[in-house]
């Protein structure tokens, strides 16, 4: 084997001298080479030579040729055995030279799966050995050609093979692969050779070519003709042309620099386009192959005409009528020109020739289609008709002309308004049909289009009349009103007669004026405040608030205080109030006990001019504060501090608790809670022993008297009311305790006194029974008294009902109210109603007595209804004089409201102005009337004058005062303007003169354009009586502008071939003058032999203007010809405009393009970017123009290598499209045509080098590669097998590879380009699992290209490492109790291998391998090492376990660890205290003795108890739970012993009961109890105890629970009764079924009723008023509302004016208010004073 590798050293070698033999001779050895192989073996065994036992070469060539000389030594015997060494020894050095190398060859396109050659034969390999030792063919490209058989050895193909594809103009064709064996890591190295055969035909890159050749083209020119490839090679390659056709044209083939054959057409005989127009011909390539192979193009010659005809239009005038309201973008006609010529010479170009110069701004005609489109909107009042001449021109410079006109009128105008004079303000008492606003209407539209209407919105108070001709005026259709609308924007709208209508319209905006007619109107009907007493001066009360519907100094509101008298005292002196905010102030400090109630008017007065005002009243209620102290009227104080007691109450030592002894009486000056007393004991001699009410002030014994209670006892009872802050008085009381003063206290003092000592108890319930009779006795008593009353009260109710039902009280009729009263349904609200209830006398009897509030919104209704009727009260039984409140009460007295001033109210206001009205309107009438007869008659003709344009800003023009009629000075006096339609004010008024000056100067062609006439109309206005006059100016026109062409230089194109006669049109020049000052003449400067100058006029508006040609034009004699052509106006002087002419002459195509070179040879590198220029190509024409003009393109390139560049039609510039690559072509050969414009074209070669460059990485191709590797693998593995190649030459393709850092691995070279990657050392997985290793391969080019390839290889595990407990000891917890499987923790080992070598598995293990686990209650999770408790344990029993945990892994052999496991059980409290003594389970339990005299802490017993818990879970505490007198026993927290807290009395019972609690420390804890029993005895020698009085002792109180219970039933049962009678009582007051009140809803107008409709119901609501200075109550109370409607009730119908309603006790006088006349007021609340 090593020296078959060696071999590998000679390949180069053997390659050069097998390269060198004739290609014959290559491919007969290839196919034979296998053979002689075979021979030479048979011939070596059959001779028994066993002197070499390495395969017989097979391949090489010099192999090949010794065999022959091999045989003739054996059969010659005579030569000597030194001659066979010598000939062994070339046969080993040939076979050295070919070991590695095999050449093989093969046709193209041979199906998939051909024999190639036998490589196992070749090699010497054993069939059997090919699948086991891995042999497998490798090829370099991406696409493996050829494959290894497996069964028999054959190298096969694996794809179809083509030559053309793979060596494109390469002549021998050879592809390389190699042969891998993988088990020895060997490589041999395959050349298969790719012969051709004749599989392509010849083929041209276009099918059909077109030429296009001028008839005047000279015969005997000749035109290459794009050459047929061909992909084969040799004699199968491209061999002849063949041209079959017509007469006209024959073949000639050319020899190319590279012996390529060139075809070029020859033209034979002349063309003649109108004899035949296109010539059709068939190019023919052959190859040289067996049989041969055709490929045909087709050639089409086109015969380009002369340009010898003009393009003609079909029309000569076009006339077309188009709206003016065209979209725009619209076609409007479309012309049409032909030419009889073909080509360019054919085609047609529009353009305007002769317009004006709006005309390119609204039209746009299309050069190509002749199509005239609407490019901006048309107006027919700006120009009525548009001329346009438009000019057909063909490509070689002859033309045509056509007009085109007409517009026709559409409706597009909106009428236009103009405000020639208005009114911005107008006062609200303006009389109807003033002027408020002159207009004036025109609409630039003729015809029904031009005919205006206007018109007005309806609704306003305005209306529209016509004045004169367009002139409107605005004036008043009714009165004013500013409160109701300030602002008018009258929309005036005219519209025209069109079909649509076009409307516009203006808008006028019209302030109104204020005028004061309306009076202050407040926020409220009536205002009301508290104002607490003792309050500061000045302090701030309430805020009034009026408003004034008016604006300005109308609206101006000041407010002051109406006169009145407080307690004797003027008002003023009270109260004040701010005349700008209404902000009412106090001005002395009030008392409570004085004045509890003010009232006052305050009154609202506007700053008009008469000034309006109104009033509204004021209420203040004075709060009452706590500011004085309770006085004490019982006992009586002492004169003075040292004078001893006032007074000794005596009290008997025998009272009982809760005996009588005193009482304290205190009153206080306040009311209210202030008022509210409270007794309270604030030192006594004896605090225990006396007790007071807290309210009734009773002095009550709080337990009875001891014998060591002083006799004489002192107590100071504390009297405190409940104000804030709360005020408090002291009473001081004498006791005396004296033993009895009668003969029952005797004998009571002289009773056993043991016998009392021993039944206290039974005195004590003997007494609480003695209560509760009197409590139930009390409770039924007044529960009997409320039936009473309560059936009392109804009875007296019914009869007062009967009473008022009596038609007797004075009461409002239907009609009383004024119908605007409550007319608010259309408002949305209905006018709040009121509900009053008042009590008049001082008795039990109740009258009520029902207003309604205020329902008039508006303060008219109010000022006109209040002023009809005089103030005197609704309801009263008192005549006028007795209305006022008597002396004396302690409430102020009313203040009555002040007389209003006469004509100051807003009734007598509007009374003047309804009287002042009618005379005012006939006054209006007349001056109307007047004004209208004096206004002079419009002028039907307006007045014309005449101005010449340009005339200096204060030219005059004429004297227009005269012409009017008017004197100068009326023009001042009348305001005298001139007005203009379009708003410039071209003229100005001289109003001292009375002349029309020129304001500016007047250019004619701006005002009016190429209109004949131009005038400027204006209106004359004047005022006072508003008149017009109509004004027209002319403005004539003055030579002021010279003639102007449209271009300053126009160019003709004409062909040399043109006619004499020849006319073509100029686009005239324009002058903006009119009449003779417009152009009258042309001409040409200098004149030349050519051209003349032709210029009339069809109509009047119709001149045109051309050129004609005198003499035909020659090109080669003089190209171009110039001069100037001059209009001339008929001005004097005149004036001329000048534009140049420029004619060119065009040439004929009768010269082809000729190239600098027939051969351009250019090198670019193959990394150049695509756009890169590779070289330029360059031909000339002698031709002119579009004939001169050379295209340049690609005609015929060798394979496909046009596909990577182009060429640049006009620079001939050749770039590169796509990268080229060096390796795939070195080369490329290129075909480029010039043609010019009319057809003609030459041909030449470019050739391209390729330069190479360094621009291909090395490649790294990985034969075979082993991953994982185990761990245990010795130095020397060869894990890869990898090739590595590079596409570059030269340097650029010599390779070196490298392997990164790494000390474990290393590379080796092996065959040719192949490398091994190798282990140098042993390897440890634990140490590194992977290692990534990186092979970097570069190469030599400048700068060097690298190219790395990562290797990652992975190492396989060996189970060489136990497992590892992360502790070395596990300690863990459970509480005694636990449930079952319950988890303590968890155990965790870890193994350095991996997959089934890191699994590792739990187990319980034996201390000892001989031993079982200790414990049956541990159990360990064999996956994740959880430790759970099977079963509860019990710290009792058990308190620490341990056990021992073994971890295996899953290799083989398997591997393990131990750990030690200590497993603490906690303590749980779970064990309830024991008590030991005493005794629980004896019944009764026995009783513990303590002597009466013991003193405090006393030991009496001790409890002992014990818990079999541990730690704090047994610390044990005791405590008293429960016990007979609980302040008498002490136990002690931690000991348990029982003592007494004080000493025994005589009160404490003689049994005692105690339960001591026993309580542990634990969570939660544990307790138990011990029940003891004490009996308190006077000494230990008397042990008698009653059994009976110990039995029955829980038998005592029943008849106190009976007695409870009854008083609870009766106490429950008044209770609900006095809770039916509230609710029944309320109930009433909601129905009001059984009221009384003045007026009902039929004494209502209709619309209070309906005023549901609109949202908002009437609100009633309740206030209660008591009128009496009895012990009732005396305050004014307001109540919520209870009346969702206004109920149904009626006033009695049959009282009149004088029938009045008789009241017993009080009076209520009714009043109306000034702010709300009309309606029914609340004086009567605001005037009531208490007595």
């Amino acid at each position: 084997m090593g020296r078959r590798a060696g071999g590998g050293a000679t390949a180069s070698r053997r390659a050069s001298r097998g390269a060198a033999r004739s290609e014959p001779e290559a491919a007969r050895w290839g196919r034979a080479e296998s053979g002689r192989a075979a021979r030479g073996k048979a011939r070596r065994e059959e001779r028994g030579d066993s002197g070499d036992s390495r395969p017989a070469p097979v391949g090489g060539g010099p192999s090949g040729q010794l065999l022959p000389g091999f045989a003739m030594a054996e059969r010659g015997g005579r030569r000597g055995r030194r001659e066979r060494a010598l000939l062994w020894c070339v046969l080993v050095a040939a076979w050295e030279a070919a070991w590695g190398q095999l050449r093989y060859s093969v046709p193209e396109e041979v199906p998939k799966g051909s024999f190639v050659g036998d490589v196992a034969k070749d090699l010497g390999l054993e069939l059997p050995a090919l699948r086991h030792r891995g042999v497998r063919v490798v090829s370099g490209g991406r696409t493996q050609y050829f494959a290894l058989h497996g069964k028999t050895g054959h190298l096969v193909t694996a794809e179809r093979i083509d030559r053309e594809q793979l060596c494109e103009s390469v002549r021998q064709c050879v592809l390389r692969c190699e042969v891998i064996v993988e088990g020895e890591m060997q490589v041999y190295g395959i050349e298969v050779e790719i012969t051709d055969i004749n599989d392509n035909a010849p083929s041209f890159r276009e099918a059909e070519t077109e030429l296009r050749l001028s008839e005047m083209t000279a015969p005997g020119l000749r035109f290459p003709l794009a050459e047929a490839h061909d992909p084969d090679v040799g004699p199968n390659a491209l061999q002849r042309y063949e041209l079959s056709g017509d007469e006209h044209f024959s073949l000639a083939v050319q020899a190319g620099p590279g012996g390529d054959q060139r075809p070029e057409l020859v033209l034979a005989k002349a063309l003649d386009r109108e004899e035949a127009a296109f010539h059709e011909l068939v190019l023919r390539a052959s190859d040289g192959g067996e049989p041969a192979r055709t490929g045909t193009a087709r050639l089409r010659v086109a015969v380009l005409d002369a340009n010898d005809n003009a393009p003609a239009f079909s029309q000569a005038e076009y006339t077309v009528r188009v709206p003016e309201d065209v979209p725009v973008g619209s076609a409007l006609v479309t012309l049409a020109a032909t030419d009889a010529d073909e080509g360019i010479n054919g085609h047609v170009k529009y353009s305007f020739h002769k317009v004006s110069d709006r005309a390119p701004e609204i039209f746009d005609l299309d050069s190509e289609t002749g199509e005239i489109l609407v490019k901006d909107s048309l107006d027919f009042e700006e120009i009525s008709s548009h001329e346009l001449e438009v000019e057909a021109r063909d490509g070689g410079g002859l033309f045509d002309t056509a007009k085109v006109a007409k517009v026709t009128d559409v409706n597009d105008n909106a009428p236009q308004i103009s405000v020639r004079s208005a009114l911005s303000a107008i006062s609200e008492d303006a009389p109807s049909g003033t002027v408020v606003a002159l207009l004036h209407v025109q609409d630039r539209d003729s015809g029904a289009n031009g005919e205006v209407r206007c018109s007005i919105d309806e609704g306003l108070p305005f209306r529209l009349e016509k004045s004169f001709e367009d002139y409107y005026r605005v004036v008043t259709a009714r009165e004013l009103d500013r409160e109701e609308v300030s602002e008018y924007n009258v929309t005036v709208r005219a519209a025209d007669g069109g079909s649509p209508a076009l409307w516009s319209s203006a808008v006028l905006a019209l302030r109104v004026l204020d005028v004061n007619d309306n009076a202050p109107v407040f926020a409220e009907a009536r205002y009301s405040a508290r104002l607490p007493e003792n309050n500061a001066a000045g302090a701030l009360v309430l805020t009034v608030r009026a408003a004034d519907a008016d604006w300005g100094q109308n609206a101006r509101v000041r407010y002051r205080l109406s006169e009145g008298r407080v307690r004797g005292a003027p008002l003023s002196s009270y109260v004040s109030v701010q005349a700008e905010t209404g902000a009412l102030y106090a001005l002395r400090s009030f008392d409570y006990e004085e004045v509890r109630e003010v009232g006052l008017w305050v009154r609202a007065e506007d700053g008009g001019a008469p000034s309006l005002s109104s009033n509204v009243s004021v209420r203040l209620v004075i709060v009452d504060e706590n500011d004085n102290a309770p006085q004490v009227l019982y006992p009586p104080q002492a004169p003075a501090p040292g004078a001893g007691w006032a007074g000794v109450e005596l009290a008997p030592r025998s009272a009982e608790p809760g005996a009588l002894v005193a009482k304290v009486v205190a009153v206080d000056a306040d009311a209210g809670q202030n008022a509210w007393l409270s007794y309270e004991l604030a030192k006594a001699t004896e605090p225990g022993l006396f007790r007071v009410g807290l309210h009734s002030g009773e002095v009550r014994t709080a337990r009875a008297v001891a014998e060591r209670d002083a006799p004489r006892q002192r107590l100071v009872v504390l009297v405190r009311d409940r104000g804030q802050p709360p005020r408090s008085a002291t009473a001081t009381l004498g006791i005396a305790l004296v033993d009895g003063f009668s003969d029952a206290f005797l004998q009571l003092s002289h009773a056993p006194a043991g016998r009392q000592q021993q039944q206290p108890q039974a005195a004590e319930e003997d007494l609480l029974t003695t209560y509760l009779v009197a409590s139930l006795g009390c409770v039924s008593s007044l529960f009997l008294l409320s039936v009473l009353a309560f059936s009392a009260a109804k009875l007296g109710k019914a009869r007062l009902r009967e009473r008022l039902s009596t038609p007797s009280a004075r009461c409002h009729a239907d009609g009383d109210f004024a119908g605007d009263a409550v007319d608010v349904a259309g408002t949305g609200t209905v006018s709040p109603a009121y509900r009053y209830e008042a009590p008049l006398t001082t008795g039990s009897w109740r009258r009520e007595v029902q207003f309604l509030g205020p329902v008039l919104p508006s303060p008219q209704s109010s000022a006109e209804a209040g002023a009809g009727k005089d103030e005197e009260p609704l309801c009263s039984s008192q005549p006028a004089g007795e209305r006022e409140a008597k002396p004396g009460g302690a409430a102020a007295p009313p203040v009555q409201p002040p007389e209003w001033p006469a004509g100051r109210t807003a009734r007598a206001i509007r009374e003047t102005e309804a009287v002042r009205r009618p005379d005012m309107a006939i006054a209006r009438q007349v001056l109307c009337l007047s004004a209208f007869l004096c206004l002079p008659h419009a002028r039907s003709e307006p007045i014309r004058y005449s101005v010449a344009e340009e005339a200096e800003s204060g030219s005059v023009v004429a004297n227009v005062a005269a012409d009017a009629g008017l004197a100068p000075a009326q023009l001042a006096d009348r305001r005298a303007r001139l007005a203009s339609e379009d708003g410039r004010q071209h003229f100005r008024l001289d109003r001292g003169t009375g002349r029309l000056v020129v304001a500016e100067r007047l250019d004619r062609e701006e005002l009016c354009g190429q209109s004949r006439t131009c005038t400027l109309p204006l209106e004359l206005l004047l005022a006072h009586p508003l008149q017009f006059f109509r004004v027209e100016v002319a403005v004539e026109d003055i030579n002021d502008h010279s003639p102007v062409f449209p271009e300053e230089r126009v160019t003709f194109r004409i062909l040399e071939t043109s006619d004499p006669g020849s006319r073509f049109p100029l686009e005239g020049a324009r002058d903006l003058d009119v009449g003779s000052n417009s152009i009258q003449a042309y001409s040409i400067a200098p004149e030349n032999e050519y051209f003349s100058v032709s210029f009339g006029s069809q109509s009047e508006d119709d001149k045109y203007v051309e050129l004609v040609l005198e003499k035909p034009l020659d090109r080669e004699e003089q190209a171009e010809v110039g001069f100037s052509l001059i209009a001339i106006d008929g001005g004097s002087p005149p004036r001329t405009g000048t534009t140049q002419i420029h004619i060119v002459v065009l040439d004929v195509n009768d010269n082809a393009p000729i190239f600098m070179q027939k051969l351009y040879v250019g090198q670019i590198l193959e990394n150049a970017p695509e756009g890169s220029v590779v070289l330029s190509v360059a031909a000339t024409d002698r031709d002119e123009g579009v004939n001169g003009d050379i295209s340049y393109q690609f005609s015929q390139a060798v394979g496909q290598s046009d596909s990577a560049f182009t060429i640049d039609p006009t620079s001939g510039e050749i770039k590169l499209t796509k990268p080229l690559d060096f390796e795939a072509a070195e080369n490329h050969e290129l075909s480029v045509r010039a043609t010019d414009g009319g057809g003609l074209s030459a041909i030449c070669k470019v050739l391209v080098e390729v330069v190479d460059v360094n621009d291909n990485a090395p490649e790294l191709v990985v034969s075979s590669f082993s991953s994982p590797l185990p761990e245990n693998a010795s130095p020397g593995t060869v894990v890869a097998l990898f090739t590595v190649r590079d596409r570059d030459a030269g340097a650029n393709g010599k390779i070196t590879c490298a392997l990164e850092d790494q000390l474990s691995f290393s590379l080796r070279p092996a065959y040719k380009n192949y490398y091994e990657l190798m282990t140098v050392s042993t390897l440890d997985r634990e140490e590194t699992a992977r290692y990534i290793l990186t092979v970097t391969a570069a190469d030599a080019g400048s700068p060097p290209l690298t190219t790395t390839q990562t290797f990652t290889v992975d190492i396989s595990d060996v189970n060489d490492n136990a497992p590892v407990f992360n502790q070395t000891s596990y300690t863990m917890f459970v509480r005694e109790n636990n449930v079952p499987a319950v988890l303590v923790g968890a155990v965790s080992a870890t193994d350095a291998d991996v997959g089934p070598n890191a699994k590792v598995t739990y187990s319980l293990a034996p201390a000892h391998p001989a031993e079982q686990p200790p414990c049956s209650c541990i159990s360990v999770n064999s996956e994740n090492g959880h430790v759970f408790v099977l079963r509860p344990l019990d710290y009792e029993q058990v308190r620490q376990i341990e056990v021992l945990v073994s971890a295996s892994d899953a290799g083989s052999p398997p591997l393990s660890a131990n750990v030690t496991i200590r497993l603490v059980v906690v303590d749980e409290n779970d064990n309830a205290p024991l008590v030991l003594h005493p005794a629980q389970e004896s019944s009764p339990p026995s009783s513990e003795l303590v002597p009466v005299s013991a003193e405090a802490g006393y030991l009496i017993t001790k409890v002992v108890a014990i818990d079999a818990d541990s730690g704090q879970n047994s610390w044990l505490s005791y405590h008293l739970l429960r016990a007979t007198d609980p302040g008498l026993f002490a136990v002690g927290a931690q000991s348990g012993e029982v003592r007494l807290r004080r000493p025994v009395t005589e009160r404490d019972a003689v049994k005692q009961k105690l339960v001591v609690l026993v309580r542990d420390n634990g969570q939660p804890p544990l307790s138990a109890t011990a029940a003891l029993s004490a009996l308190l005895l006077n000494d230990f020698s008397d042990m008698r105890l009653p059994h009976s009085s110990l039995a029955t002792e829980d038998e005592s109180g029943s008849l106190t629970t009976y007695l409870i219970i009854s008083l609870v039933f009766v106490t429950l049962l008044f209770l609900a009764s006095v809770a039916a009678f509230v609710t029944r009582k309320l109930c009433e007051r909601k129905e009001l079924k059984g009221g009384h009140v003045l007026y009902g809803a039929g004494n209502l107008q209709s619309g209070l009723a309906d005023a549901a409709a609109a949202g908002t119901l009437p609100h009633a609501y309740c206030y209660e008023i008591s009128l009496t200075t009895g012990s009732g109550n005396s305050e004014f109370k307001f109540l919520k509302p209870i009346l969702p409607s206004l109920p149904p009730q009626h006033c009695g119908t049959g009282g009149g004016a004088d029938d009045e309603q008789d009241y017993p006790r009080g009076h209520l006088t009714v009043d109306t208010a000034p702010d709300n006349l009309g309606a029914l007021s609340a004086e009567p609340f605001n005037s009531l004073s208490f007595n």
